[in-house]
């Protein structure tokens, strides 16, 4: 039976409940960090169904809790907990316990247990542990996590059990939408829109991702074609990497195994090259890098420790068994797989494809973007510059950033302000093109007639976002396209395209080794910012002559100003939390690395 439940928190709060021995602990001990590293803030409330204990026999808290406190609170600088003694009939009262989290710490909270009550739940499920289903009798179970042995109703949702990106991605979805479905539609003033309509950096990517689904086409194209593409499948290796056991070092090749005081010389094995007979204990044979090693021999000495005389060579140094000698398959073994579906091709990657003799392979389709710019105010590059109107610079710093994901570009042009003209152009898009991307005027509370067409054509949903720059932000889809309205300001547009857009392309290219590169650095100067959003300052960053990344502010931050991102190789990340750190302190850093 099931028992009634409201969440008191202002915050999502999901459930996972199995039967015993199913796994939830172990599936929340790996779900966690992948959260934490998504920069979802959690709590969890564990039901555990036996007495307990959450400190030591002996340690104060213990003696002082056991001599009759009711509530003992222990605190350090890293840490605080407290201990309630408190006995219940039954089960204890979630609603109760979910009211004990400072809920402005954390974006959601996981919930192990209580499966009676009804509560948002994901049902785990093992075939081979014979046990019953929750969901046939449980109207709360929004997906279930199983083996690929298990058997499923086609209305169900189904997440595997060993994919925990997957269920990551699931878990963020229902956090996002929990959170915004109140903004969830095509226009609301700006005076209707409050502080809880508004999203996280953090529930923005991952409801933005939840919604990508990879591209399944693929083409197969040459090495020189392959640059910037991703692998569509494994790459099997056909041959040992190296395929013969060879010499590291150029130098001297001799068993070691029968160890002599000096060698005899018997000749020279050139890289390209082999040694025709065996080596007997005793002999040696100069020896090249990548030279095949002859049999009989077992270690080379470097050239630098050897000293010939004649036709006898004595060494010199530490003789190790096995030194300086690469083994035939110790980089890639034949059969193993060198490159993994999903790998964006590089020049190591295609490097690596050529060694094994791979003259072509299967990649993914390249995602095509159509990029546009509307209004009046803004005047195409290389006209004359119209009285009160600015030039069209954010359709071109997007369309680069796509093509440096290796995305195929079509270019919209600026579209006249006619609703007419813009449906028109965005049907076409939504018929040529995987992802839609403009910028401005999809700010909350904005005139512009652009939300009302896609109101109209898409399913768009207009968020503010806690961040500075790019606060506004418009996704959403048209036809099969996804959408992207972008803020107006040029330096918030690139900000945006780098937090939202590229994880998205990263991810509909079929990419599944990406994610976002934040570093750890200090600052020199002092940095401001307003807690409630995470602030995005450009900065240059370092190395010290202490040997860490040291890292400043770019100087100026108008979100107009695009000479901070030509000055700067970073963006300096301050958290929501943080209002402000000082000289000397961490922060983290999001190097540009080569997409700008």
């Amino acid at each position: 039976m099931s028992i009634p439940f409201t969440n008191p928190l202002p915050v999502p709060v999901l459930g996972f409940c199995a039967y015993s021995g199913t796994g939830k602990t172990t599936l929340l001990k790996q779900l966690i960090p992948e959260l934490n590293r998504r920069g979802v803030k959690l709590a969890v409330i564990k039901h555990a169904h036996h007495n307990f204990d959450v400190d030591i026999p002996g340690k104060d808290s213990y003696e002082m809790r056991k001599a009759g406190a009711r509530q003992m609170l222990v605190a350090s600088h890293v840490r605080w907990a407290l201990m309630t003694e408190e006995a219940v009939d039954g089960d204890p009262q979630l609603p109760h316990l979910l009211k004990q989290i400072e809920a402005d710490k954390v974006d959601m909270v996981l919930v192990e247990g209580f499966k009676k009550l009804e509560l948002p739940k994901i049902e785990l499920h093992r075939a081979a542990h014979g046990k019953p289903f929750i969901h046939t009798h449980d109207d709360n179970i929004l997906a279930v996590a199983c083996c690929d042995e298990t058997q499923l109703p086609a209305e169900i949702t189904r997440l595997d059990l060993n994919n925990i990106s997957e269920i990551a991605d699931f878990v963020q979805h229902y956090a996002t939408n929990w959170q915004t479905e109140a903004v969830t539609m095509p226009i609301v003033p700006a005076c209707e829109l409050s502080s809880e309509n508004t999203s996280s950096v953090a529930q923005g990517i991952g409801h933005i991702l939840s919604r990508v689904s990879p591209i399944t086409v693929s083409e197969t194209v040459n090495l020189d074609e392959m640059d910037n593409r991703v692998l569509a499948k494994d790459t099997i290796s056909p041959v040992d990497v190296p395929q013969q056991t060879n010499s590291a070092m150029d130098g001297y090749a001799f068993a070691l195994s029968a160890s002599h005081a000096e060698y005899q010389l018997v000749g020279e094995v050139l890289a390209g090259h082999g040694y025709a007979g065996t080596l007997r204990p005793g002999q040696a044979v100069r020896i090249m890098t990548g030279a095949p090693l002859p049999a009989g021999a077992d270690t080379v000495q470097p050239r630098e420790l050897a000293c010939e005389t004649g036709e006898m060579v004595t060494f010199s140094g530490e003789l190790k068994a096995g030194q300086h000698v690469r083994l035939a398959g110790e980089d890639i073994a034949k059969g193993a797989t060198a490159l993994e579906a999903g790998t964006r091709l590089e020049a190591a990657e295609i490097g690596l494809l050529a060694s094994l003799g791979t003259a072509s392979a299967s990649v993914v389709r390249k995602p095509v973007v159509a990029v546009f710019s509307t209004g009046d105010e803004v005047s195409q590059p290389g006209q004359a510059l119209a009285e009160h109107c600015i030039y069209d610079s954010n359709r071109y710093t997007i369309k680069s950033m796509a093509r440096r994901l290796g995305c195929e570009v079509i270019d919209l042009g600026i579209i006249e302000d006619s609703e007419a003209a813009l449906e028109a152009a965005l049907i076409q898009a939504s018929d040529n093109a995987d992802v839609i991307i403009s910028s401005g005027g999809v700010s909350v509370g904005n005139a512009d007639f652009i939300k009302t067409v896609l109101a109209r054509i898409g399913k768009i949903n207009f968020w503010r976002i806690n961040m500075r720059p790019g606060r506004p932000l418009a996704f959403g889809q048209i036809g099969d396209a996804l959408f992207f309205g972008l803020p107006g300001n040029p330096v918030a547009v690139m900000v945006s395209f780098l937090q939202f857009v590229q994880p998205a392309l990263r991810k509909l290219a079929g990419e599944n080794c990406w994610e976002n590169s934040f570093i750890p650095a200090i600052t020199d100067e002092k940095l401001r910012s307003r807690t409630g959003r995470t602030e995005f300052l450009r900065g240059i960053y370092r190395m010290g002559i202490d040997g860490q990344l040291h890292v400043a502010t770019t100087g100026a931050q108008g979100s107009g100003m695009l000479s901070s991102m030509v000055k700067g190789n970073c963006l300096i990340i301050i958290a929501e939390e943080t209002d402000s750190v000082a000289p000397g302190e961490r922060v983290f850093i999001q190097p540009f690395a080569n997409l700008l």
